[in-house]
């Protein structure tokens, strides 16, 4: 398994592994605990595994959490997505920085998204499972959503949105979430 930095966020990894391909499927890992102690975190900080499914067009996003925030490992396990991450620290060297990846379950590739980052993707194919591992107990009252179009992100969403949450859709926009965090 390799990690690599990325570049547009700050403190942010794409851990790519190496699936063993046979007439039978594959097998792969899809966390290792020294590789992720050789970048400086800590294995053992995840406490919540999640798993989320959607459809082809299907927009999750953009979500991040209030307070300390929540680091993620995301890794789309069946299926493919456009996933984003958007860097909302303030004091980070690469505020409002925006990475773009897609994931599938082909290659089992995992970002890891620091806390303070936000989050969302989109399903590119028929069903595709995301897997989360956070480090931090979800609490649904310090969820933030940011508006999935917010002309200020500018995301590049690859597909027509075919289904989105009603949280989702009546998001706030980037300014108006900075504005709130600010104040």
């Amino acid at each position: 398994m390799k990690a690599t930095e990325v570049p547009e966020i700050s403190g942010a990894y794409l851990f790519e592994p190496t699936p063993h391909a046979d007439e039978r499927g594959f097998f792969c890992r899809t966390f290792d605990a020294d590789v992720v102690r050789s970048v400086g975190l800590d294995p053992a900080a995840f406490v919540q595994d999640s798993v989320s499914r959607s459809v082809r067009g299907v927009l999750r996003g953009l979500h991040l959490r209030s307070g300390a925030g929540e680091a993620k490992l995301v890794r789309c396990s069946y299926g493919e997505i456009f996933d984003v991450v958007v860097d909302l620290r303030a004091d980070s060297p690469t505020y409002l920085g925006r990475a773009f990846f897609e994931l599938s379950g082909e290659t089992q590739a995992t970002v890891y998204i620091p806390a303070g980052c936000a989050h969302g993707f989109q399903s590119l194919t028929e069903t595709s499972d995301v897997s989360y591992r956070i480090d931090r107990p979800h609490d649904p009252a310090e969820d933030v959503t940011i508006a999935f179009d917010d002309p200020d992100l500018a995301v590049p969403w690859p597909l027509p949105v075919t289904s989105v949450s009603a949280r989702d859709r009546e998001a706030p926009s980037l300014v108006e979430v900075l504005k709130r965090r600010e104040g």
